[in-house]
């Protein structure tokens, strides 16, 4: 399935292509006409108009991005280069970039149990949160806003220590947090109602004295896994005179022969969903290819010219809460909407089975996607750990983070994140283990199992597949977690898992004791 954003012009009124210079009035994409019959092309009927004194027979030849217009006579000829429109560079610094917090994370529970969910580690180290903020960073744009609501202070102390100083450079930007909050007032009352009230209730900061030079406003998910540069597309809105946006995971559209969005549809299904088929063939898919992927997903980024964005939050859709659901689709019946198709890797890490396959083909020896670009960084908190220390293990398609002490154990197909603590005969395959956010020392660790308890870590000879372990988890020796039995939805709390998708998910500062088989 092929993901794009779209791009929506601020009226259904497409910009004369004969005013750019190129050579019928007909609606098109910049260049577009470049591809056309130069019996159309005024400038080529003009210019051959002059050159009839001696009324010969003329010749008309088209070939690669110019004409060439002759006569009879070898000797006389005329290149003709198409005349190009001004174009017109999107200015990074009149941009702003609003981060959405997320909501519940019902479906990544339960390792948002206590925090939001752009504040769940991914790839070892990091948190989702780093994905936009650092394209954002990448892309030039450094006004940057972070809607939160639900179990945010994680969230919020992650953005402190990693975004405020530390050698990241906003110049004249910054990095503001706005937290749902309540006004006087009915109406201000309410939470966050869905994205588009998110950005509804903070208005009033768009229309503040110091925002009024910014021009297009970007809206991210912070729960997508994806490399982008934002200019790329915003470059889109500023040469087509449109106005960009992209859509969910959950979001199909469905586009014509040149591109314009006809159809958009969140979460379709049954005959909806039947109905949101679309020639794929048009994104140059194989007639094969095209049969086995008939959809084209959205993806949950919107940017808008301020003051169209302005006008349908408060005007045309007063009432309506979400963009996906509500606010694009309707758009798509009153604007033109052009598709941009994004054909890199992208992923919503929406689900748990999303968030563990996703966390897991980071290991494979040529992923699809890999934080390793120095081009292209992505940010985290400096934690100013020590190198991982490995006694004597086997290690094989694995990522091993900062500050992890393995001793005679194997690590297959996982991820092991920092200041993780393996012990003797562990056995770790198909498992993503988010870590610790504290160490304790040797003789605190002797201590507690001198006492018999169960120190943070993976104690001996224990063997675990298939599996999510949250931070701070404590894991005793002897046990066993391979749900051998195949169960695809459990809810343990009180002996410390769920499981979900068939996966096995340890909570976060659970204690399994010793012996214990999942």
């Amino acid at each position: 399935m092929d993901s794009c954003c779209a791009a929506l012009k601020p009226n259904s009124h497409s910009v004369n292509a004969r005013k750019s210079g190129f050579g019928n009035g007909d609606n098109g994409f910049l260049g577009e006409r470049l591809r056309g019959s130069l019996n159309n092309s005024i400038l080529v009927n003009q210019l051959a108009n002059s050159s009839r004194t001696d009324n010969k027979k003329e010749k008309k030849i088209k070939t690669g991005a110019f004409a060439v217009i002759t006569k009879n006579t070898p000797r006389e000829a005329v290149t003709l280069q198409p005349r190009r429109a001004e174009r017109r560079k999107v200015d990074p610094k009149n941009v702003a970039s609003i981060i959405l917090g997320g909501g519940a994370g019902t479906h990544l529970f339960p390792l948002t149990r206590r925090a939001a969910t752009p504040a769940v580690p991914v790839g070892g180290c990091y948190k989702l949160i780093d994905i936009p903020m650092s394209n954002c960073i990448n892309s030039g744009i450094n006004k940057i806003f972070v809607l939160t609501q639900f179990n945010s202070a994680s969230l919020n102390r992650h953005l402190a220590r990693t975004y405020y100083g530390n050698g990241i450079n906003f110049g004249d930007g910054f990095v503001e947090v706005l937290a749902a909050t309540q006004t006087p007032g009915e109406a201000g009352k309410k939470w966050f109602q869905g994205t588009a009230d998110a950005v509804r209730q903070f208005i009033w900061v768009f229309e503040d004295a110091k925002n009024r030079n910014i021009e297009n406003i970007m809206i991210l998910c912070g729960d997508h896994l994806y490399r982008m540069d934002y200019m790329e597309f915003l470059q889109l809105t500023i040469d087509n005179h449109l106005l960009s946006s992209r859509a969910s995971d959950y979001g199909l559209v469905k586009i014509d022969g040149r591109g314009r969005i006809v159809q958009f549809a969140e979460k379709p299904k049954g005959a909806d969903l039947k109905a949101m088929q679309t020639d794929t063939t048009l994104l140059g898919l194989s007639s094969q290819e095209a049969m086995r992927s008939p959809y084209i997903a959205s993806m949950g980024v919107y940017v808008f010219k301020t003051d169209v964005l302005l006008k349908l939050l408060r005007w045309r859709f007063p009432t309506s809460n979400d963009f996906g659901s509500e606010i694009i689709p309707a758009a798509v019946m009153e604007h033109d909407v052009q598709a941009y198709i994004f054909r890199d890797y992208w992923d919503d890490i929406g689900t748990i089975k999303s968030f563990y396959e996703a966390n897991l083909a980071l290991t494979e020896e040529f992923p699809k996607f890999e934080f390793y670009d120095p081009k292209t960084p992505f940010y985290t908190s400096p934690r100013y750990l020590p190198p991982t220390k490995i006694d004597n293990c086997k290690i094989k398609d694995a990522i091993i983070s900062h500050g992890c002490f393995l001793r005679e154990c194997s690590v297959q197909h996982s991820i092991v994140g920092e200041r993780s603590r393996l012990d003797y005969g562990v056995e770790l395959q198909d498992t993503v283990m988010l870590g610790a956010d504290y160490y304790q020392t040797e003789s605190e660790i002797a201590s507690l199992l001198a006492e018999g308890k169960v120190p943070i870590g993976i104690g001996r000879n224990t063997k675990i597949r298939n599996c999510i372990i949250d931070k701070n988890a404590k894991i005793g020796k002897d046990v066993v977690i391979v749900n051998k039995d195949g169960v695809q939805e459990a809810d343990r709390p009180d002996e410390g898992f769920y499981i979900r998708s068939g996966i096995t998910i340890i909570l976060e500062k659970a204690t399994i004791e010793d012996g214990t088989v999942i």
